[in-house]
Formats: structure tokens, C-alpha cells, sequence
């Protein structure tokens, strides 16, 4: 079986051309890659991959715009394959990235979810290491070196604690995921929102060590240009306290806490206070505050 690869597309052509060029320079053949655009303006990408005329690239267009959610509901719901990426549309398939996945399901069938090796990179496509990624690469990722499985309520304290999986690089088995979906309302937290519904359900991750993704951060993007004025946080605080719910009923105390406490998404508020003081309004001042003191 090969790999179903979608790209849910909204933004740069550019961007995209180049997300597309890493699929087709996969050192392995065992690929589908299905775009899935969402009515952005123009038709700079359908006549790219009209160019190519690859019998494995399927483009599909939809009438309106329906936002990100949606389109992940798209793309997980035309899976075909054993195994599904629903890569970013800014981002990059290193060229061992299908040979690692498919190496990887293999080897650990039992995994719902696998998180392989990735490099973070800017606008530009240069390396980068923001201090959000050392932290939670280093801080909150569970220790351990080769390939390892983590599951249970260890794993969702973790990602409670801080959300350290790069959700475009995610394997997922498509027999598992299709039976759970995405919360609405959730915006730019709808993937961990996921993950922990899967985790909650017995989910297995496996860590795959070997880097073969590179994921596009940018300074500007869609979950930080909400961030000064404080909507993003009050967005995450409504999820984190539904997941302390979750937890608690499934027994998971631990969790169940570090849902509540939310420290790293505390810590990120307080970070960004010192910009919006200069900035930002008094009222996006004050509700970074409000999310940094818990309340």
C-alpha cells in the first residue's frame, strides 16, 4: 500500500509549488497526493499540477471556502491508503519522508499515530530554532532515544503540559482516525483537540527519531496574528478546561491537572506581554495577563 498524502491548500502558490516538488522528489515511488483547495483565488496551482500530469496526483476544488477544519475532514474522509499525512501546504517532504513513514507503520503496525524526526525551518526555508520549539522539544517530549512508543495518560500529560507534536508530519493509520473527528470551534488547538481524543481512546504514538519532514514556522501565521490581542488564549483556555473534564472522567488525575495548569500556554502569554505592552491595546494587555495568572 502506498502512502495517501494530502495537502489541504489555502495560500502562497509559491509555497505550495514547493510543498509539491517534495513529494514528487520522494526517494520512494509508494505515494498518492491528493490537493484539496479551498476556493482560494486563482488557478495558479490547478495549472501547475496539470502540468505535471502525474497519474498519482488527484487536485480537487472546492465551490466555496469552508476553512481548515473542514478541510481536514476532506482529506482524511478520501483516504484510500493503510496510512494518511495531511502535510501543510507551506511545508516540505524531506526525501525519505515516504520511505520513513512506511518503514515505520511497518515495523510498529500496533501505532495509531506516528511522529517522525522534523526540522523547523523559517520563510525563507532556513533552519530555525525558536524558543517555543527548544522548549517543548526538550522540556516536554518524553525522553528516550530510537524509535519508541508512548500511550496512556503519560502521553497526554505531556502534550497537556505542551503540545510538542508537529501535526502536518503526523502518520496516521486511516482505520483509527476516520472514527473520530474535529472538534468545531477550536480553530488553531482543533489538533490537539484530536489527538487527545485519540489518546483518551487507547491511541499508541510512536516516536520515530529519523528526520525527514521540514516544518515552516512562521512569524506571522495564522495561530500567532491572533496572539497579541489575546483571542488565541481564549480560545485554548476553553479547550484545556473541556480536556481536564476528559481527563478526570477517564480517571486520569495527573492529566487531568496538567490540563488545568496549562503552563506552557501560560508561559507563552507571559512572553508576549512585554510586546503588547508596546504595540498592543490596554484591553490585550490585559487579557494576556488574565491567561498568564490562570484566570
Amino acid at each position: 500500500m502506498a502512502l495517501d498524502i494530502f495537502i489541504p491548500y489555502w495560500g502562497d502558490p509559491d509555497y505550495m509549488r514547493q510543498a509539491v516538488d517534495s513529494v514528487l522528489a520522494q526517494n520512494s515511488d509508494d505515494w498518492l497526493l491528493t490537493v484539496v483547495d479551498d476556493a482560494y483565488p486563482g488557478d495558479e496551482v490547478r495549472r501547475y499540477l496539470e502540468e505535471i500530469n502525474d497519474p498519482r496526483i488527484t487536485y480537487v476544488r472546492k465551490e466555496i471556502n469552508e476553512g481548515i477544519t473542514a478541510n481536514f475532514r476532506t482529506c482524511v474522509s478520501r483516504a484510500t491508503q493503510d496510512t494518511l499525512v495531511v502535510m501543510g501546504c507551506d511545508d516540505i517532504l524531506l526525501p525519505n519522508f515516504v520511505d520513513v513513514a512506511l518503514r515505520a507503520h511497518r515495523d510498529f503496525p500496533e501505532a495509531w499515530i506516528i511522529q517522525p524526526g522534523v526540522e523547523v525551518i523559517n520563510e525563507a526555508g532556513e533552519s530555525a530554532r525558536p524558543i517555543a520549539d527548544l522548549v517543548k522539544q526538550h522540556l516536554v517530549k518524553p525522553r528516550g532515544s530510537g524509535p519508541r512508543a508512548v500511550s496512556g495518560e503519560k502521553l497526554a500529560v505531556s502534550l497537556l503540559h505542551g503540545d510538542w507534536l508537529y501535526w502536518p508530519s503526523l502518520i496516521f493509520r486511516r482505520d483509527k482516525i476516520e472514527n473520530f473527528d474535529f472538534r468545531d470551534g477550536l480553530h488553531v488547538i482543533q489538533d490537539l483537540g484530536l489527538i487527545i481524543d485519540m489518546v483518551l481512546a487507547g491511541a499508541e504514538l510512536l516516536i520515530e527519531p529519523e528526520v525527514c519532514f521540514a516544518y515552516r514556522r512562521h512569524t506571522a501565521s495564522a495561530s500567532s496574528s491572533k496572539l497579541l490581542d489575546g483571542s488565541r488564549f481564549a480560545g485554548e483556555r476553553g479547550y484545556f478546561e473541556l480536556a481536564a473534564e476528559l481527563c478526570r472522567k477517564k480517571g486520569w488525575r495527573n492529566a487531568s491537572r496538567a490540563a488545568a495548569l496549562r503552563l506552557t500556554s501560560r508561559a507563552h502569554a507571559f512572553l508576549l506581554l512585554p510586546n503588547a505592552a508596546l504595540h498592543g491595546s490596554p484591553a490585550a494587555v490585559g487579557s494576556l495577563l488574565r491567561h498568564t495568572l490562570g484566570n
